[in-house]
Order: C-alpha cells, then sequence, then structure tokens
C-alpha cells in the first residue's frame, strides 16, 4: 500500500463527533468529483475505504444513497472504485442540502457548509480523501489536490492559506487540464497532514525527513573531509616534489639549516600532517609554522 493510500486510510478511521463536521467533511467529498450538479454526483477513487466511507457520510450526514461499484477498471494494475449518487432526485436532494442552487455560473466553495472552525479540518479531509495525493516521504515532500474547476481551485487554496493552525502557502497550477492546489515542503505537509487528522502519517513524514537531513549531513561532512584530505595529499605532494628537486640539483645542504631539517623530515615522512612534522622538529613548530617552511622550501625550488 502506497503511503497515500495509509494516508487515506487512516483518515477514513475519523468518525466526526459533531453535525456540522459530518456535513462539513461529506460536502467536501463530493464537491471536488468528477462530477456535482443536479443531474451527476460522482467521483472515482482508488482507495476502497473512501469508497466506503463517502457511501456512509452521503447515507448519514446527507441523507441520500450512494452506490458503490468496485473494480470498475484498472490502470497500471490499480482497481479503481467509483460513487455516485443514483437519480436526478437524489442528486437534487444533496446539492440542496449544501446551499447550492440551479443555474450556478461556477462551482464554488459555499462557506456557509463550514459553519464553525472545527468544520474546515473536516471539509478539507472529505477534499482530499476525494482528490489528494501525499508523495511518500523518501521521494519528496508534496500534497496535492487534483481540482476540476479553476474558480474552485482558487476557493480551496484561499481556504488552506487562512487556516490560523498552520502557516501555509498554497499555489495552484494548470496541468493537463486540471487544476492542482499543491503544498510544498516537509514541515508543511506535515502540519496539514496532522490538521487533517493524519498524526501516524504526519510523523512518519517528519522522521523520514529528519532521517534523510541526518544523511545528508554524514554526506555532507564526509565529503568535506574529503576533500581536506585530497586537499593535504596534494599539498604533501608537492612539497615532496620540490623537495626531491633540490636535492637532485643543488642538494639539500644548500638549504638554510632551519629549512634542510624539516625538507630531510618530510622526505622521511611523507604521510605526517603539518601538526606531527612540527612537533619532530627541535625545538618544537606549530602548524602554520611548519606551513610557512615549507611554501619556502617549495619557491626556492621553482626559482632552480
Amino acid at each position: 500500500m502506497s503511503f497515500a493510500s495509509e494516508t487515506k486510510a487512516e483518515l477514513c478511521r475519523i468518525e466526526p463527533e459533531r453535525e456540522c463536521c459530518r456535513l462539513a467533511q461529506c460536502y467536501g467529498m463530493f464537491l471536488f468529483g468528477n462530477s456535482f450538479s443536479f443531474s451527476a454526483v460522482s467521483f472515482l477513487t482508488e482507495s476502497a475505504p473512501v469508497a466506503r466511507r463517502a457511501a456512509q457520510m452521503a447515507a448519514g450526514a446527507a441523507g441520500v444513497v450512494a452506490e458503490t461499484a468496485s473494480a470498475v477498471v484498472r490502470r497500471g494494475g490499480r482497481t479503481t472504485f467509483s460513487v455516485s449518487i443514483p437519480g436526478q432526485d437524489s442528486c437534487e436532494r444533496l446539492l440542496h442540502v449544501f446551499h447550492h442552487r440551479p443555474g450556478e455560473m461556477n462551482l464554488r466553495i459555499h462557506l456557509q457548509n463550514l459553519p464553525n472552525e472545527c468544520c474546515a479540518a473536516a471539509f478539507l479531509r472529505g477534499a482530499f480523501l476525494c482528490c489528494g495525493t501525499v508523495t511518500a516521504p523518501e521521494k519528496g515532500y508534496d500534497l496535492e489536490f487534483s481540482v476540476p474547476f479553476m474558480y474552485l481551485a482558487k476557493d480551496l487554496a484561499a481556504l488552506l492559506s487562512v487556516q490560523s493552525a498552520m502557516n501555509l502557502q498554497p499555489g495552484v497550477a494548470n496541468r493537463k487540464g486540471s487544476f492542482v492546489v499543491y503544498v510544498r515542503g516537509g514541515e508543511n505537509v506535515a502540519d496539514l497532514l496532522a490538521f487533517l487528522g493524519a498524526p501516524h502519517a504526519a510523523m512518519e513524514l517528519m522522521q523520514a525527513k529528519m532521517l534523510k537531513e541526518m544523511r545528508n549531513n554524514i554526506n555532507r561532512k564526509n565529503n568535506f573531509e574529503t576533500a581536506n584530505i585530497d586537499k593535504t595529499a596534494s599539498a604533501a605532494a608537492r612539497q615532496l616534489l620540490a623537495i626531491e628537486e633540490i636535492q637532485k640539483t643543488a642538494g639539500l645542504d644548500s638549504l638554510p639549516e632551519d629549512l634542510r631539517e624539516l625538507a630531510r623530515l618530510r622526505l622521511e615522512n611523507p604521510e605526517l600532517s603539518l601538526r606531527e612534522l612540527g612537533g619532530l622538529l627541535s625545538p618544537p613548530l606549530s602548524r602554520s609554522g611548519v606551513n610557512h617552511r615549507l611554501r619556502r622550501i617549495v619557491e626556492i625550488a621553482e626559482q632552480k
């Protein structure tokens, strides 16, 4: 089962305690479907729990019977279920319950169906169950609603943006003839999942995010250390070449005494760090002092 399917199954187990919230969730589940009109009300889903929940909500909250057809078609190996309200009389009754009237030019969210502060979460939960999806945490942090109409998408984005429990900045995009309302970012998606009533999904997402960040930090540290090792090895190789060049031409005895001792130590200990080389000198020398003397040796070799 995908992360999105598990999230929807978790949300389907919620039973709104208040009548206003039951109506709000039912409204969200059907408003964003394939059809929401006086002649047809229906939507498709790949989640069996969502299909069952929609039929229960239609009967319990709106007082209409919904038909659920299982295994209608198979797309990409996934079974699709349809939920529909049979008969024009039942469709009209459902729309009247939610204060929609014939002749509306554009399908919009009727906010009178969300009379109390608690209703927004129930409504958005229903919308997500109907047309939402969320990316598996290991692949990214994206939550989307696929909405059939532009004004409906804008209304949904506006409703998401005004929820004081979250600091969301949802976007709206036109994608292949439908409109996508999206939320990006691990914390934003986790906050929204928790707001909808899916704390387990939110926790799984945040744990995956923390694990990914920890791995990235380790990789960055390893890359940094590898780069430093490469840099140190490159510098040591350059120093050895310079010392060998001086040895072949003028000889190490041509170097000043302070440089001569260090040059011999570097030849004998090519793997040692600057600090370790400094400890072998008499008297001992700091890392920066060793580095300064080695630069002088390289400069002398380059002048020959």
